[in-house]
């Protein structure tokens, strides 16, 4: 699902390659490659490759990722289609703007072949898996892991949520039904989405909700946000549509006149934007953009200035993965400001806003681990990241703990000890190794020293979701994970997540 565009943030010390004046160092697979070619590629890369975003760094991939899946996926996009083999490209797809592809390569064949020289040879071989220190254990004592009686074949749970009334609600992409339960796990009513719900706000009685329309990677603007009456079902109001596959809402107030808008994150694929959309009363919304670019994942909405104008934090993955922070200037206006930047093959996937060393300014829980893309490997950046706030929103790396393909994390204070501990699910894990990667719970021992447990139940489902909040009503927090069982995956598991419930309850008994 991704789009390949790489700053080099953190430098893999294990496999960094390098090229200066007087030496190159090339892989093992690539020895007979011009020494010539690979200083020209690299020149030709800070032009073309560094022309939309920073420059991709070569030891972020191993030699066969960049030759068989990141470069053929880029050929296109600089005007080659062709080169020894057709390179792939949507160039086809009448949902793709005519002008997205260049009409006439914008650099020559040899040019083109001497990027393909510095890449594939100045890259590893193969990437070095991380070290997890301290290693996960492997506990019973923190988690009691509770499942639905009310089970079927192939779940495909793309939002679950613990609702402060204790509901509990699970949307399927496959059946396109919002299922309700109650506090005792049993299944209290069902609802026709008509399309892969992938949020829910519930107010009272109405929902509103963030339908993709279509889940899977696409062009088309099938997208739409409605409200419906869980009272009466065939009553909707349609807030937004022709949307590009809407991934996420948040409900705010931005312009301050007493109505609430919503802020929509549109993944969608080669296209896409951060969109608000500004109720204007009467059931009328509309439509502004705040960013035109694809990846928007995740919104934060905070007054992180104090000025009484809500302001919004968003994640964007898909090509320029980064963190933005847009400024409410009022009368619809707001500035943006780039505040953390991630190379595409860290695959960002969720981010919260949290104070864990208790200043007052917020610090950004950011995970990576999106495998979608061009490359599937197990990539050694993959993981969770705590960044500090210095004050003036500028944030600095404090903690990363790897793990394989992480999907999100959440951080709430499960122990009840005064500081903040760690959630994570991993979607692309290594199941066939350390399938623990799955669930990992971070308890904090203090001054960003975490030790990572799971649990056996951990394994019995591919979280894709996961959400926290008190199910049962007796103080603590507990978490709700969802069971995406289809899709592509690097490792095989030993358990078959098709006939594993939707969802699990993870008690927590601390």
């Amino acid at each position: 699902m991704k789009k390949f565009c790489v700053p080099c943030l953190f430098i893999i010390t294990a496999s960094v390659f390098f090229i200066s004046c007087n030496h190159i160092q090339k892989n093992k697979s690539h020895q007979k490659t011009s020494n010539a070619s690979i200083r020209a590629g690299k020149k030709l890369a800070v032009q073309y490759c560094g022309s939309c975003h920073q420059l991709p760094n070569p030891s972020l991939l191993d030699a066969k990722s960049w030759e068989d899946g990141v470069l053929p996926e880029m050929g296109p996009r600089l005007g080659i289609f062709y080169y020894f083999q057709r390179y792939p490209s949507l160039k086809n797809d009448l949902n793709v703007d005519k002008n997205y592809y260049p009409s006439q390569p914008v650099l020559s064949y040899k040019q083109w072949k001497n990027i393909l020289d510095y890449y594939t040879a100045a890259s590893p071989d193969s990437l070095l898996p991380a070290k997890k220190n301290p290693p996960i254990q492997v506990s019973n004592m923190l988690f009691q892991p509770l499942q639905p009686a009310f089970k079927y074949n192939i779940p495909a749970a793309t939002f679950v949520k613990i609702q402060p009334d204790h509901q509990l609600m699970m949307c399927d992409a496959i059946t396109k039904k919002l299922f309700v339960f109650n506090q005792a796990l049993q299944l209290t009513d069902s609802i026709n989405t008509n399309g892969s719900v992938t949020d829910v706000l519930k107010n009272y009685d109405t929902l509103t909700i963030c339908n993709t329309g279509i889940l899977n990677p696409n062009n088309g603007k099938f997208g739409s946000v409605y409200k419906i009456v869980t009272g009466n079902k065939l009553h909707a109001d349609t807030l937004s549509k022709n949307l590009m596959r809407p991934v996420q809402i948040t409900k705010a107030d931005l312009n301050k006149d007493g109505r609430d808008d919503y802020v929509v994150c549109e993944f969608g694929n080669l296209a896409g934007a951060l969109s608000w959309l500004e109720n204007k009363g009467n059931n009328l919304y509309q439509y502004h953009v705040l960013r035109a670019t694809p990846g928007a994942v995740r919104t934060c909405v905070t007054d992180y200035n104090h000025d009484g104008l809500p302001d919004i934090w968003a994640l964007f993955a898909q090509g320029d993965e980064s963190i933005f922070l847009f400024t409410n200037k009022g009368n619809r206006n707001f500035d943006a400001k780039e505040v953390l930047r991630f190379p595409p093959s860290y695959g960002s996937s969720s981010f919260e806003l949290d104070d864990f060393n208790k200043d007052g300014f917020p610090d950004i829980l950011y995970t990576c681990g999106d495998n979608a893309d061009f490359s599937h490997v197990l990539k050694p950046y993959h993981g969770v990241y705590i960044f500090l706030n210095d004050g003036k929103n500028n944030f600095k790396q404090k903690y990363f703990y790897p793990i394989n393909g992480c999907y999100k994390a959440i951080a709430r204070d499960f122990d009840n000890d005064g500081d903040l501990d760690i959630a994570t699910i991993s979607f692309f894990a290594d199941y066939a190794h350390q399938p623990e990667e799955g669930f990992v719970y971070f308890r904090n021992e203090s001054d960003f020293k975490f030790q990572p447990y799971s649990l056996p139940a951990g394994k019995n489902g591919r979280w894709l979701i996961m959400d926290a909040g008190d199910f049962d009503g007796d103080g603590k927090i507990d978490l709700m994970l969802g069971n995406f069982s289809v899709a592509a995956q690097i490792m095989k598991s030993s358990v078959d997540w098709t006939k594993q419930p939707p969802f699990l309850i993870l008690k927590n008994i601390q």
